[in-house]
Order: C-alpha cells, then sequence, then structure tokens
C-alpha cells in the first residue's frame, strides 16, 4: 500500500527552504522560454518515500497492460483502470504508484487533474479541466478553445497520435466528467480515482481495484517505517494497538509515524496510554486521538495556521499566501509551515499551472480534524481575520497582476494597500502577472463567495476586476458566470452603480459565450438604462460607452449588424465628447466590422481604414495588426488584392512578433485563399502548409515554421 507520504517537489526539503528559493516572501515569477512548443507533459510527483503491500492490485496492473498491449478485450480504446476506497485509504497513491510503469507503454507524458478542484454543486467544470490538460499539452493559450465542445474535439485531436497516461482524481460519474476526459489514442492509458467505481461506468471495460484499509501486519510495518524504527519494537502489542488506532488507513499512519518519532524516547506503550485514556474518555472516532495528540505538540503559532488552513475556501494555496493567513510575518509562518510539514500535517504538492511553484494542501481526513480543532479552539475572531486578511492578500496581488497584464484600463475598485508581514508577489514580467493570475483562479473564485456571503460587498465586487482579466484570456470557466453574478450582487447591495453597471457588462460576455444570450440582454439592458443615469464626468460618460459597446457587442455576436450600428455610434460620440482616442478607435473599428457584416464595403472600408490609422498613431500594436487584417479583407471584397496583401503581410509580421499562434494562422490561410483566388496554386500551397504546420506541430518542434 501506498503510505500518503509525499516527496514535495524539493526533495526532502522542508518549507524553511522555499523562503531561500523565492517561494514564500517575495517570490519572482519568470516568464516562459521565448517561444512556445508543443511538449510532453509530466504531472506526476516525485516518488514516494513509503509503500507497503498492495502486490496484489499491482500485479492485476500488470497482467492487465499486458492483455492490452496484445490486443485484448477492446484494443480500440485506452486500458481504463478504476480505484476506489474509503477517505484516507491510499486510492490517489496507488494510483501515482501503477502511473510509472504504465510510462513503459505510454511514453508520451502524463496528464492529472483533480475533479474536486474546480467542482461547484456537485458538479465539476470540465471545460476548465480541458484548458489545463491543453496547456500541458503544449498548446499556446490564444489557441485553446473556447468552448467546451470545441475544448472536447480540440483535446481529440491533440491526444489521437498520442501514448499518454491521464490520472484522474476524485471521479463521481463517468458520463458528463471522465469521458470527456478520455483520451483519443487507444494506446493511452486513464486511472480514475474515487470514492467508488463510477455507477454508471461499464465494468467489463475497466480494471476495478476497491482498496481496504491496510491489515494489521501490513500497518505496523508501515508505521515503523515511518517513525524511523526499522528494527523489531520493543513493545509490539503497543505498537499492533497504535497500527489499531490508525484503522488502517495510511493518511492516519502518516500522521501517527510522524508523533512517534517525534517523541522516540517515551516508548511505544508510554505513547499508546495517553492516546487508548483520551480514546476512552471522551468517545472520539477512533482515529482522533492521534490526530490530536500531534495538534497539542505543535507550537501556538503553527496551532493556528493548522487551523486557519481548514477555513482555506480554496482546495490548496501558495506558501507566501500563508503567510497573509497567519499574520504574524515571514519568520513566523516559516516556522509554523516546517513544523505543519514536519509533523506529516501538509503536503507540498507541485502547481499543475504553473510548473515554477508549488501549493500546500490538506489530507481531507486531516481538514476534517483542523475544522473540529477550530470549532473548540479559536479564540473569538481568530477565523474571520485570518480569512479577511486572505481575501485582501489575493484582491492586492490580483490587482497588481491586472495592471501589469492588462495595463491601464477602466477600473473601479479602489487599490488595497500592503498588508503588514505579508509580502507583495514580485511579478517579474507581464506574462508572469497573467500565470499568477491563472494559477490561484479557483482560490479567487472561491474569495469572491467568502467575502460575498460575509458581506464584503466592496472585496466581493473588487476581485471581479481582476478575475476579468483572466476571462478575456482563459474563457469558458463556470466560475466566471457565478462570480460575476455574486460581484453584480455585492455592488447592489452596496449601493455601488457604477459597480453594479460594470459587473454586469462583465456579466454579459461568458452569459452570451455560453449562448445565453436573453440572460446576457438584460444585464445590458439593465446597465445602459443605469448609465444613463449617471453625471456628465469623464468616468461616468466612459462607463457609460462601455455599456453601449457591451450591448452592441451582444447584438454583433448573434449577426444582428443592424441592431449593433445604433449603439456602437452612440458609444463612439460619447468617447469623442469625453476626447478618448482609444475609445474612438475601437468604436470606430467595430462599426467598420458591422458595415462589413451588413455588406456596405465602402463604409466598412472607410471606417477600417480610419480606426487602423488612429491604431498606428496610438502606437497599440496588436490593434493595429488586427484593424489591418480587417481592412485586408474587405478590401479584397473590393477587389483591392494588392492592397489586401500588402495589410495581410504587415498583420502577419506583428502576429510573429507577438509569437500569436492563432493569428499566424489565421493570416496564412487568408494569404493562401488571396493567391488561390488568383491562381497562383503554388503560393498559396506554401502558406496553406505554413498554418498547417502550425496547427499540427508534433511535439518538440519549433513554433515558428520558415516562412513561405
Amino acid at each position: 500500500m501506498a503510505e500518503e507520504t509525499w516527496n514535495s517537489v524539493a526533495g526532502d526539503a522542508q518549507v524553511g527552504s522555499l523562503v531561500q528559493a523565492g517561494h514564500i516572501g517575495a517570490v519572482h515569477l519568470h516568464g516562459p522560454p521565448s517561444g512556445t512548443q508543443r511538449r510532453t507533459p509530466c504531472q506526476l510527483p516525485l516518488e514516494i518515500r513509503h509503500f507497503e503491500d498492495r502486490d496484489g492490485e499491482q500485479a492485476r496492473v500488470l497482467r492487465a497492460t499486458e492483455d492490452w498491449l496484445g490486443g485484448g478485450p477492446d484494443p480500440a480504446r485506452p486500458l481504463i483502470i478504476s480505484i476506489s476506497g474509503l477517505t484516507g485509504v491510499g486510492k490517489t497513491t496507488l494510483g501515482f504508484r501503477i502511473t510509472r510503469p504504465l510510462l513503459e507503454s505510454c511514453p508520451d507524458g502524463v496528464l492529472h487533474a483533480d475533479l474536486d478542484e474546480g467542482r461547484r454543486d456537485g458538479a465539476a467544470d470540465i471545460a476548465d479541466v480541458l484548458g489545463q490538460m491543453l496547456r500541458a499539452l503544449g498548446v499556446p493559450q490564444d489557441e485553446v478553445e473556447r468552448s467546451l465542445t470545441a475544448r472536447r474535439r480540440q483535446y481529440l485531436d491533440e491526444t489521437r497520435h498520442r501514448r499518454l497516461v491521464v490520472v484522474l482524481d476524485n471521479v463521481r460519474r463517468f458520463e458528463g466528467e471522465a469521458e470527456l476526459l478520455m483520451p483519443a489514442s487507444a494506446g493511452s492509458a486513464v486511472v480514475l480515482v474515487g470514492p467508488r467505481t463510477p455507477p454508471d461506468f461499464d465494468p467489463g471495460v475497466a480494471v476495478e481495484l476497491p482498496l481496504s484499509p491496510l491489515t494489521e501486519d501490513h500497518a505496523v510495518r508501515l508505521l515503523l517505517r515511518i517513525a524511523g524504527d526499522q528494527t523489531p519494537a520493543a513493545d509490539p502489542e503497543a505498537v499492533a494497538e497504535l497500527a489499531r488506532l490508525c484503522a488502517g488507513l495510511p493518511a492516519a499512519l502518516r500522521v501517527a509515524g510522524h508523533w512517534v518519532r517525534r517523541h522516540r524516547r517515551r516508548g511505544w506503550a508510554r505513547l499508546l496510554a495517553g492516546l487508548t485514556i483520551e480514546l476512552q474518555r471522551n468517545g472520539v472516532p477512533e482515529t482522533e486521538p492521534v490526530w490530536n495528540a500531534t495538534y497539542h505538540d505543535l507550537g501556538g503559532p503553527a496551532r493556528t495556521l493548522y487551523r486557519l488552513l481548514a477555513a482555506e475556501p480554496g482546495p490548496a494555496i501558495s506558501p507566501q499566501a500563508a503567510v497573509a493567513l497567519l499574520g504574524t510575518g515571514e519568520d513566523a509562518a516559516e516556522e509554523a509551515l516546517e513544523e505543519l510539514e514536519d509533523a506529516g500535517l501538509l503536503d507540498l504538492v507541485p502547481d499543475l499551472d504553473d510548473d515554477r511553484a508549488v501549493r500546500l494542501r490538506m489530507h481531507a481526513l486531516v481538514r476534517d480534524h483542523a475544522r473540529r480543532r477550530a470549532a473548540t479552539d479559536a479564540a473569538d475572531g481568530e477565523a474571520a481575520g485570518g480569512w479577511q486578511r486572505n481575501i485582501r492578500w489575493h484582491l492586492r496581488q490580483a490587482q497588481r497582476a491586472d495592471e501589469l497584464w492588462a495595463g491601464k484600463r477602466m477600473t473601479l475598485a479602489a487599490r488595497v494597500s500592503a498588508l503588514p508581514g505579508a509580502p507583495d508577489v514580485d511579478f517579474q514580467g507581464k506574462t508572469a502577472a497573467l500565470r499568477w493570475l491563472h494559477s490561484e483562479r479557483r482560490v479567487l473564485h472561491a474569495c469572491v463567495r467568502v467575502a460575498h456571503d460575509a458581506g464584503l460587498h466592496a472585496e466581493s465586487w473588487a476581485l471581479c476586476e481582476p478575475l476579468w482579466t483572466h476571462q478575456l484570456d482563459h474563457p469558458g470557466s463556470a466560475d466566471d458566470i457565478d462570480s460575476f453574478t455574486l460581484g453584480r450582487d455585492a455592488a447592489l447591495r452596496a449601493g455601488d452603480l457604477p459597480a453594479a453597471i460594470r459587473m454586469r457588462c462583465q456579466l454579459a460576455r461568458p452569459l452570451w459565450e455560453s449562448e445565453r444570450f436573453v440572460e446576457a440582454g438584460r444585464e445590458l439592458d439593465a446597465a445602459v438604462s443605469a448609465a444613463a443615469l449617471l453625471g456628465s464626468g469623464h468616468q461616468d460618460r466612459k462607463l457609460f460607452a462601455s455599456a453601449l459597446e457591451f450591448r452592441g457587442r451582444l447584438q454583433a455576436e448573434q449577426g444582428k449588424w443592424s441592431a449593433a450600428v445604433p449603439d456602437y455610434r452612440h458609444s463612439l460620440r460619447l468617447h469623442q465628447q469625453i476626447e478618448n482616442p482609444y475609445g474612438e478607435m475601437l468604436l470606430t473599428y467595430l462599426l467598420g466590422q458591422a458595415s462589413a457584416g451588413l455588406d456596405e464595403l465602402d463604409r466598412s472600408a472607410q471606417e477600417l481604414g480610419i480606426a487602423h490609422t488612429m491604431a498606428r498613431e496610438l502606437k497599440r500594436e496588436r490593434m493595429t495588426a488586427r484593424t489591418g487584417f480587417a481592412l485586408g479583407r474587405v478590401l479584397l471584397r473590393l477587389g483591392r488584392a494588392a492592397e489586401a496583401r500588402q495589410l495581410y503581410e504587415a498583420a502577419l509580421d506583428a502576429a510573429r512578433e507577438r509569437r500569436s499562434l492563432s493569428e499566424q494562422v489565421r493570416v496564412l490561410e487568408a494569404l493562401g485563399g488571396l493567391y488561390r483566388e488568383e491562381g497562383d496554386e503554388g503560393t498559396a500551397e506554401r502558406y496553406l502548409a505554413a498554418a498547417h504546420a502550425l496547427r499540427s506541430r508534433p511535439t518538440g518542434s519549433p513554433p515558428d515554421p520558415s516562412r513561405p
């Protein structure tokens, strides 16, 4: 059985070493290497230190693998292994244990996802999981599709010719959950981990491994190993009794072993006596004395942090966030984290969204105990103070990351000042800022909910502003609609009309991207009506113009170009009144797009030409390329191919400069079509081949093929 003690990503180093490594304190986040390429994912933790038994289960997997490789019962689909059992019995550990030998047959890497991390009201956020997996496979963010259906197709394309191992943790059902994460290649293997084999799964197509608690003999051996006692114990009866108190659960044996290791001079019998008295007196759950003994051994700050971590809204947090949570400075937090890790109460796990970072996670059994201790031991206001510090720290970092990535844009929330004793993340570059927003997205969404429920209305809607920046680059998360709805409600309850308008606009976009057009329309009608009541100041007029722009975009998304034009024109006039040149340029561009949709090509060419010139003068590189490409398409429809070609080439150069692969593909395909219409089939094929090469690069190939 795999005892659930993990080597951290730093090997045997303790949390204290993370400070020197830059994980705590002023953390440095570096951008990715220049150039992005398809890669072999390896979302696999380092080998565990202690493993005991489960020989029968591993032998079954070995036989199933041999049958599968030999064209067994269903060679047309991946090998599927389902591991089930009680919390703490070692399911995930065994899942990773059997993954390593599977890599001999599946050499293209390991993907891992914990479906409970994005689960809301019982439903897993499969679109977000697919996005995470696609990025792990090397798909650049700007190429990840937006909708669940499109991401599923993209995932099938990416996995069709790869032999992967996919580990899915906390699976509750197959249909609509695990099924959507199955790789396309029959040469892949899938490990499903959950409390039981999904009831809607066909038992004839999987290796089922139901796990029971360890037998007493195996539990004793594991306990001795963790305790560092490799020789026969002087009091075998006491050792056996302590193993029985752990109910055969490796998660409990892990904590008990660490506790014994710290107090080995007391002897097994003396240690056991104290646990037995508590068990008899208090009638607590069987494993409770093990947890309590370890908890009472901790220093005061470590006990406080233990209780606070139990109420942490996200599934895992960063070490630097724990500093803010404790609120007593870096040194105290470092020592407390080191104690918790030494005691086996806290794991350091790799961050699947950022391979440069680690996160702190509690086992479910440990978290439950920490909650019970918090209910009895926490001082008045301890929990509230912790989550308020946590929310404000995350809000401050998110605002800083938002400003760095998105630049100066319209935001309404007041900036949060630095928290004493809680250092800021040191973002080194725009890409690192966006990566942080993505890595922390689940915690940020959880903070929106906690702040809303606690009546911290200003913080709740303020968190939605940086989450909006993340949504623009990482669309498709079900959490966006939930959080922006809460942000809208929080702004309304706070009586903040401008914030409510902004939140309604933000909510509308994920609604229409989910094709919930009627709901989006209601939000935007309310936003426009409220914005019309604002004053005549610069910010008020700008917010009114933004609400009109959003409503026009909603119409354009549905192909209702005539309905979009009035709102676009009204928004343009407001931008002109407040002398906002970027707004003027953007709305002129949108009007040009609408005119093209209405087949008013001369008008469209004029509007897009103006927008293109303005974008150049404003030195907005992305909008210069975008307006130029749109103008080129219209000029081509007008028969002005030479001018269109020139604009396309400029857009291609800009896309290559920004390393935007999706834009490169779009422009290359447009150039291929242009040359094909002119009868130059050879040049057309070169451009189309370059676009195809970017779409379907094999693992390890360079990101930019030779120019045609």
